[in-house]
């Protein structure tokens, strides 16, 4: 088939929109990338495992005995690095989301209190892992996490607007935003702002955020789609290596592109370009 040759000018140009052209590759057809994530075969095992087990536990402790599932659920869920906090999580599900005093409800991090929603073991007891929501939810969940590590791996600009992506339905306060880091981040880079900013009155960031975005843009996919593209193309003014180039090009062959750059990208190169 066909492959596009590109010229000196063509590679500067394209480690220049790495970012972006890294991004809108995994995001394209996202259900195909996922998949080849999926078929990667220590991922593959994972999932294999979890699916005929999940549905075996039937309490909290035979659960988090299970390293290997609850390793698995954790990393669904973004709190990987938490694996190790085994009485910690024990205390999220042993008081469950119903109590506004619960100890998840109490926690700033979100993540806890939809992992309690997930694992329902206070309203639901035996029958918890049961659910869709508990398994091929989980499932699900653990995917898009390892695209998005394995993204990070290579480009953090690629993760970063990756996890915006999926977060953006879910932001409804400024305030929310900077009480995730990761979201913090993507919309200092986006607006301009530098990381120093993240020091100051919260207040005034909220302030500063209010000047320059309306939250509903996120809800909008193409408004979103738009405020991504600004973001990965100043992430990659700021943040562009001697690797960019490579990392973005490697993308293009393991994402099974057989014949080569895409038109698009192509169109986008040229563009650059003139």
């Amino acid at each position: 088939m066909a492959r596009y040759e590109l010229d000196d000018e063509s590679y500067r140009c394209l480690a220049m929109i790495s970012t972006l052209a890294s991004y809108k590759l995994a995001t394209s057809d996202l259900s195909r990338t996922i998949q080849r994530v999926s078929d990667q075969p220590t991922v593959a095992r994972e999932v294999a495992y979890y699916e005929e087990n999940i549905s075996k536990v039937k309490t909290i402790e035979e659960f988090i005995d299970d390293t290997r599932l609850f390793n698995f659920a954790m990393q669904a869920h973004g709190l990987g690095e938490m694996s190790y906090a085994k009485a910690f999580m024990k205390k999220v599900l042993v008081e469950g989301r119903d109590a506004r005093d619960s100890f998840a409800n109490s926690l700033t991090d979100k993540r806890y209190l939809e992992f309690a929603e997930t694992f329902d073991f206070y309203r639901y007891g035996e029958t918890a892992t049961t659910f869709t929501k508990a398994r091929q939810g989980t499932v699900e969940k653990y995917l898009r996490q390892t695209l998005e590590e394995q993204a990070g791996d290579e480009n953090e600009g690629v993760r970063l607007a990756l996890y915006f992506q999926r977060k953006a339905p879910t932001i409804t306060s400024y305030y929310g935003i900077l009480a995730d880091p990761a979201l913090g981040q993507v919309v200092r880079t986006a607006i301009g702002l530098p990381d120093s900013v993240g020091s100051i009155d919260i207040d005034k960031q909220v302030e500063m955020m209010k000047d320059r975005i309306d939250l509903e843009e996120f809800s909008d996919p193409a408004a979103l789609e738009k405020f991504l593209e600004r973001f990965t193309t100043l992430w990659e003014v700021n943040n562009g290596s001697a690797t960019a180039q490579s990392s973005g090009i490697g993308l293009l062959y393991n994402q099974g592109a057989t014949f080569g750059i895409s038109q698009d990208l192509m169109l986008q190169i040229q563009q650059l370009k003139r």
